[in-house]
């Protein structure tokens, strides 16, 4: 069984929160997929999370519980749990590994009011919510490689990204930023040398009529399958 953690707060007034779950199941035909919503309130327990194939850290921020939301994604990156973050779940991935891995302790999102130049996540220019954009893509990268195209489409809901005042910090501590619109903003953040984190600021759960999950989906759920089939592998022998 692929279990497969969303962590988000659940709203039918989100979009996204409908057409997750039922993208899930059009991979049941494939994959046997067990899904559990965790509150952002809650996954600041370690407990909460334990032994899921696969953490999907969903939109719909401001979170109830930003630290929460911090949290599960430090124990992804930390423990090699397959990762997928969008929209919310890129931005709260990106202040995670800031606070933790960049010694930036005080990064802040600006969702959650003013921080001055603590702020690693800020109000978009012009708001993408709505929107459909052009990303171009690194050769080479991981979501190159799920995409099988340099260049895509893809739908927004959001209206924050990242400070480009940061963005050298968190290269230099190993983020590689692998999509970006055609005015060069960060889209797409990866971790190499993680079995799979990939935080996209676009949502590619609203690709399309709701039938066909986007390959970002299908490739998370690939890598939540190889792990757990790693796991019991493991659990067998032992």
């Amino acid at each position: 069984m692929i279990s497969i953690a969303l962590v988000g707060d659940r709203s039918p007034a989100v979009r996204a929160h409908t057409r997750i779950p039922a993208l899930l199941d059009v991979l049941r035909d494939s994959e046997d997929i067990d899904v559990y919503w965790i509150p952002t309130q809650d996954a600041g327990d370690a407990d909460a999370l334990r032994g899921f194939s696969g953490i999907w850290m969903v939109p719909g921020s401001p979170y109830r519980s930003p630290e929460g939301a911090i949290a599960a994604a430090r124990l992804a990156r930390t423990a090699g749990i397959p990762f997928l973050g969008t929209c919310g779940g890129f931005q709260h991935a990106m202040l995670e590994f800031a606070r933790n891995v960049c010694d930036f302790g005080d990064a802040q999102h600006a969702e959650y009011g003013e921080a001055g130049d603590d702020e690693l996540v800020v109000a978009l220019a012009c708001s993408l919510a709505g929107h459909e954009a052009v990303v171009d893509l690194e050769p080479g990268s991981l979501i190159e490689r799920l995409l099988g195209a340099a260049r895509t489409v893809e739908r927004y809901h959001c209206s924050y990204g990242l400070a480009a005042a940061h963005l050298d910090l968190l290269r230099a501590h190993g983020m590689r930023f692998t999509g970006h619109d055609d005015a060069g903003e960060v889209r797409v953040a990866e971790l190499p040398g993680h079995p799979f984190y990939l935080a996209t600021l676009f949502q590619p759960e609203l690709a399309g009529d709701g039938s066909d999950p986007h390959p970002v989906i299908r490739g998370f759920v690939r890598a939540a399958a190889a792990r757990q089939e790693s796991s019991s592998l493991r659990t067998a022998i032992a």
